[in-house]
């Protein structure tokens, strides 16, 4: 086996990971502190990379458009939870269910109607646009690089936020008993506005990371979101610490069976079948992961509440 395509694919799988993590951790803090199931989740990484991609050209700049668009979508997190998901906290998750797929099917009609059907384009940073060679022979983009730099950021600013500020415990006690927190007057609405809000931000940034990668197009948020939940699954409903951990497993396993398992098929059987077939099992294996966890661990890795 080339140990260089190893390597490149080391790091592939952990891009994918820090992408999926910025996914991850804002979904599982929602559920982890208002007990909400949000399939809309993926409606904000898609309005995340329509943003970017709306701004960045309007300033010239992918990291101002990135700033810009940011904020935006945490305040439209915020409207939505105001307008539509505040009311559903008690009710069964049956409802939390079908009220924000609704709400996916608004998400995707509304970017129809404002950007077109068509997909946009959006452009990585010009100062990241070739490629650092990481060891003699491997070149890597660079933006992929500064993906995987900025998902960990995100993971210490998060560590930092939940364990050495005031809102951090805040958050720590909804998720442990929301009922005692706001007996003691702190404004639980208000903490699941914010929570909610920061959320829909890190779900946004994940997009407009994506966007130059993939296609930014109507519904992009829908195939992430599947795996999203794999994660969260996997690390333990409502852990941050869960959350990268399981994102980055999901992505290390998910890359290198795709790249590897059709070459070493080819061993024992035709090229052309090989192929077929290690694709067929590589789209399988990190739902043979999460069965393989469940069963050492039926709360995940690291539940929030052991």
């Amino acid at each position: 086996m080339n140990t260089l395509l190893l390597v490149e694919q080391g790091l592939n799988g952990l891009q994918l990971g820090v992408m999926l993590f910025l996914m991850a951790a804002g979904l599982t803090l929602v559920f982890g502190i208002m007990d909400m199931i949000n399939l809309a989740h993926g409606s904000f990484y898609m309005v995340g990379a329509y943003l970017t991609a709306t701004f960045a050209p309007l300033l010239d700049s992918f990291v101002l458009g990135l700033l810009l668009a940011l904020p935006l979508a945490a305040l439209v997190g915020m409207a939505v939870e105001m307008v539509a998901l505040r009311t559903l906290y008690r009710r069964e998750h049956l409802d939390q269910v079908l009220a924000t797929f609704g709400l996916i099917l608004f998400f995707n009609e509304l970017v129809r109607i404002v950007w077109g059907p068509q997909p946009i384009f959006l452009s990585p940073p010009a100062w990241l646009a070739g490629t650092v060679e990481i060891i003699p022979g491997v070149p890597y983009p660079a933006f992929r690089l500064a993906i995987i730099g900025v998902g960990l950021a995100v993971a210490g600013f998060l560590y930092l936020l939940i364990t050495r500020t005031r809102t951090g415990m805040l958050i720590r006690a909804g998720a442990s008993n929301r009922e005692m927190l706001g007996a003691l007057g702190v404004d639980v609405k208000r903490l699941y506005t914010l929570v909610f809000g920061l959320g829909a931000a890190l779900a946004a940034l994940a997009g407009a990371m994506a966007g130059p990668i993939l296609a930014v197009q109507v519904g992009m948020g829908e195939s992430v979101l599947i795996l999203t939940f794999v994660v969260i699954v996997i690390g333990g409903l409502g852990s941050v610490r869960g959350a990268l951990v399981g994102a980055l497993l999901v992505g290390m396993v998910d890359t290198m069976a795709r790249a590897l398992l059709p070459t070493l098929l080819r061993a024992v059987m035709p090229p052309s079948q090989a192929d077929g077939v290690g694709a067929s099992l590589a789209s399988m294996t990190i739902y043979i992961l999460m069965a393989a966890v469940l069963a050492w661990k039926p709360r995940g890795l690291f539940p929030a509440h052991a």
